[in-house]
């Protein structure tokens, strides 16, 4: 007999109890040691419309909710008596006469409770209790045959609700149907074009969308790996529609954009596993910015390849740091990495050695930075003939040359001390592979890529095959153009990356409720371009699940902040949001001890992060927002909004011409996208006043 979970029981278990949650383990555990033990309290539900569900007692008030056949147990709901046996009674598990993938369907006429159905002339047939659709609205779907709707996986018996959606309530509706189905209507709804499923295997479970929502437990350590993290360890598998972008072929270097949360990260994982299945011979690097989210990455992949270990041992995972450090010691020979305190200190010995030159600090760091060093400019002439993108201080030919007497005693000093910059260590490492006659690796798919510098892109094209001639399927990035928070833009085309024809936003968001992702947006532009004109519309991206509405407090001190943040962070707890799905995020370092003091007062275990550590099982999660990047939760505190630290005052003082202004605004406006993102149901972003102005933006308009 096959045990299954459906993610209708991971999602009810989460929201239980810790107390209850372990009860609700250990009969879990005994279902499928022995499903006919006679100690198995099983119940027959009388009431409910399938036959074969039946109920499973786990305590005095909690019961689990089974859906038993001959061939097969599925775990579906678990909840207290009434609350069980309700959801039992309005639902029923079918195979959808189209698609042929199982599914677990509302029962139309049983709905009475959660809408009202409405049936007047010219009016549609569903409306909400808080929301009525004017009677003139647009129908979404009136003109889609019947056969279309059920490709797309709507049950046959809502094909009348969907024909009388409107964009008033569209998302309710949605809240009712199988996620495919939901998904792909959302999709219709914003002008996208659906694929229509493959035809179904034998097995209804083996269904691409069924397999989403279904899982078979082959042994209890599988089964014990799954209750562990009951919603997050969904979020390694592949949505249908996204399979096309991870399985094609490119005869060039590909990408993949779109907003937070709309499955970028997963694509990347499976695009790095279907290249190592593929090519059984092949060698793929997946790397991502930072060590922890390599870290993160690392446990997915895990996660994904459980039943493939030797698929595994084929995919090296490292940030771009660790490998560039590690090839460049083979390749190259060993470097010592310059400090960001070494390039301070040479930059002031050289400044004072140039008298009269009359440039901020501040100014030369980033001038060093993002032009001489970024570019790895080696002599006065490319200096001066140098496009300085995003530096818009004019510098005619006199200044530059200023400029260049101080560059060139810190390229000088950094000789002399034996050291290399981040830029300079990747650029002669992607000289040295040039030279190779058999690549490194084989492929190199590349997560969060909107934070590569110019000097990892040449890295990378070098992997690929070398300038203008990178192989086919070689570099695959994933990223979002609205979560750049590290590098200033700069053009991939002249670096020999062209991904014109080969680029791909996604628009459908897994993770994010709807309430949170469209306050989050707020706070960006709904169109964001690259240098080489590649642009990312995000106006039409969608959720396809609901949750509440993101609350913005605005405090009168820390102590009253520490005291709201803490007692939402009790809530949590008390709903079932355990400690390893609650992130509590700040701007920086100097905020750290306030989002602390409110997770002390909750009385729950944390984990301050680092640049190592992304989560850890068990444990609260506090950091900076920048150390949130890539990371998801269910829950998310954004704390210490306030004026002057978001954007950060200290960044202000420092700007040296108005580009480096608005590079300041747009950053910080990013970060705390990035952070508010991390949530998947809940939000709370707090501050005290003065607060900060982006706050202004993040509220939801007034009425």
């Amino acid at each position: 007999m096959n045990f299954l979970i459906a993610d209708t029981f991971t999602d009810s278990l989460a929201k239980l109890t810790g107390e209850e949650q372990k009860a609700v383990k250990t009969t879990a555990f005994d279902l499928q040691l022995n499903p006919a033990s006679p100690g198995m309290s099983f119940h027959k539900l009388d009431r409910a419309k399938d036959k074969n569900f039946w109920s499973v007692r786990v305590s005095s008030d909690i019961r689990l909710i089974v859906h038993r056949s001959e061939s097969s147990l599925l775990l579906c709901y678990v909840d207290h008596h009434d609350k069980a046996y309700e959801w039992a009674e309005r639902r029923k598990l079918e195979t959808h006469p189209t698609t042929g993938a199982a599914q677990l369907i509302e029962i139309r006429e049983t709905l009475k409770e959660v809408i009202v159905p409405v049936y007047v002339q010219g009016e549609p047939p569903l409306e909400t209790r808080t929301s009525k659709p004017a009677p003139a609205a647009k129908l979404l779907f009136q003109g889609v045959p019947d056969g279309e709707l059920l490709g797309y996986g709507v049950p046959p018996e809502w094909l009348a609700d969907v024909r009388h959606a409107t964009d008033e309530n569209l998302l309710a509706l949605a809240d009712h149907l199988p996620a495919e189905a939901a998904e792909a209507l959302l999709e219709l709804a914003t002008g996208g074009k659906p694929r229509v499923p493959a035809p179904s295997p034998a097995n209804p479970f083996e269904h691409p969308d069924a397999q989403r929502r279904f899982r078979v437990m082959g042994n209890v350590e599988e089964l014990q790996r799954a209750l562990d993290f009951p919603w997050e360890k969904w979020t390694v598998f592949l949505h249908p529609e996204q399979r096309q972008w991870v399985e094609r072929v490119y005869n060039g270097p590909a990408r993949v954009s779109g907003s937070a949360g709309t499955g970028k990260t997963i694509v990347a994982l499976h695009r790095a596993a279907y290249l190592a299945r593929q090519h059984p011979d092949a060698r793929v690097l997946l790397t991502t910015f930072s060590d922890a989210l390599a870290n993160a990455l690392q446990s997915k992949l895990n996660r994904l390849l459980t039943q493939e270990p030797r698929l595994a041992e084929r995919i090296d995972v490292h940030s771009l740091q660790a490998i560039g450090l590690r090839l460049y010691k083979t390749q190259v020979g060993v470097g010592q990495l310059a400090t960001p305190g070494d390039i301070r200190l040479l930059i002031d010995e050289a400044a004072q050695a140039v008298p009269g030159h009359g440039f901020g600090r501040h100014f030369l760091l980033t001038e060093w930075e993002h032009v001489v060093d970024a570019w790895q400019l080696d002599r006065w002439e490319a200096y001066r003939d140098v496009a300085r993108l995003g530096r818009r201080t004019r510098l005619p030919e006199g200044r530059r040359a200023v400029l260049w007497s101080i560059f060139e005693r810190v390229r000088s000093g950094l000789r002399d001390k034996g050291l290399v910059t981040t830029s300079e260590l990747f650029t002669t490492l992607a000289s040295a592979l040039k030279k190779r006659s058999n690549p490194v690796f084989d492929f190199a798919v590349v997560d969060e890529a909107q934070d590569l510098g110019v000097a990892h892109l040449r890295f990378l094209v070098a992997l690929g095959g070398g300038d203008g001639s990178v192989r086919p399927n070689a570099l695959f990035f994933a990223g979002d153009l609205g979560q750049r928070i590290f590098q200033q833009p700069f053009p991939w085309k002249g670096l020999g990356v062209d991904v014109r024809g080969r680029s791909r936003t996604l628009r459908v968001n897994y993770r994010t409720s709807h309430q949170i992702r469209s306050q989050a947006d707020r706070l960006l532009d709904p169109t964001v371009a690259d240098v080489d004109g590649n642009a990312e519309d995000r106006s039409d991206t969608v959720s396809v699940f609901n949750g509440p509405p993101p609350r913005v407090r605005i405090l009168s001190d820390h102590d009253e902040e520490s005291d709201v943040v803490g007692q939402w962070l009790v809530e949590c707890t008390a709903d079932g949001i355990q400690p390893h799905e609650t992130g509590v995020f700040v701007r920086s370092d100097a905020q750290i001890g306030r989002a602390v003091r409110a997770v002390e007062l909750a009385g729950l275990p944390y984990q301050v992060l680092d640049d190592h550590v992304a989560t850890t099982h068990g444990h609260l999660s506090v950091s900076t927002m920048h150390l949130a990047k890539g990371l998801e939760f269910r829950a998310v505190a954004v704390m210490a909004c306030d004026d002057e630290v978001i954007p950060l005052q200290e960044r202000i003082e420092t700007v040296g011409d108005d580009g480096d202004l608005q590079e300041v605004y747009e950053t910080e406006r990013h970060l705390l996208y990035v952070a508010c993102t991390r949530a998947r149901d809940r939000l709370l972003v707090t501050g005290t006043a003065p607060s900060s102005e982006f706050l202004d933006d993040l509220a939801p308009p007034a009425g």
